[in-house]
């Protein structure tokens, strides 16, 4: 069965190369208790003021801009992942846009992705939303999983998150998701 996403939330999975409102590709956010509780009062100002930049690489998911808090987006990732990894990651860039609309720095140069403060509030904030869903750990420790870190790093922020850990050898194989 595929992955659900909540109800009345729908994503776009295609989108020409350039800058646009968020709503015109994601709706139903505005809705979902997860952007609430990140927004609150002021969850359908921020986004309508939203954007999202769409990019054409084979490579690369989401991000959120540190000059102006937009969305950064992979055509492919956008048109290829599962709609469950696509809809938490949007989550995930939604709490990094709190974080920007707040002041606070998005990127720790001299800290690993797994220890920058803004990454393990983003990723504890998804995974509460994926368990609200009804994901399990080994689920949850996928979507964790990031070709860009180490397997001992996938445990260190799986634990940081709440998430059970599993055994290293599990974790030979190439990055779960997003393909």
């Amino acid at each position: 069965m595929p992955p659900r996403l909540p109800a009345g939330v729908s994503i776009a999975r295609t989108a020409p190369i350039r800058r646009y409102p968020f709503a015109r590709f994601f709706r139903g956010f505005g809705r979902v208790a997860a952007v609430r509780e990140l927004f609150g009062s002021e969850t359908a100002a921020v986004l309508r003021a939203q954007r999202v930049e769409f990019f054409s690489s084979p490579f690369g998911y989401m991000g959120t801009s540190d000059q102006d808090g937009h969305l950064l987006i992979s055509t492919h990732h956008l048109a290829h992942s599962d709609p469950r990894t696509l809809y938490l990651d949007l989550v995930h860039e939604l709490a990094h846009v709190k974080q920007f609309r707040e002041g606070r720095p998005l990127f720790y140069p001299k800290r690993s992705y797994v220890d920058a403060p803004s990454e393990i509030e983003a990723y504890r904030f998804t995974v509460r939303e994926g368990r609200r869903l009804g994901m399990t750990d080994a689920e949850l420790r996928e979507y964790l999983r990031v070709e860009w870190i180490s397997t001992s790093e996938l445990n260190r922020l799986a634990r940081r998150c709440g998430v059970a850990v599993r055994g290293p050898r599990a974790d030979a194989r190439g990055s779960r998701r997003r393909r």
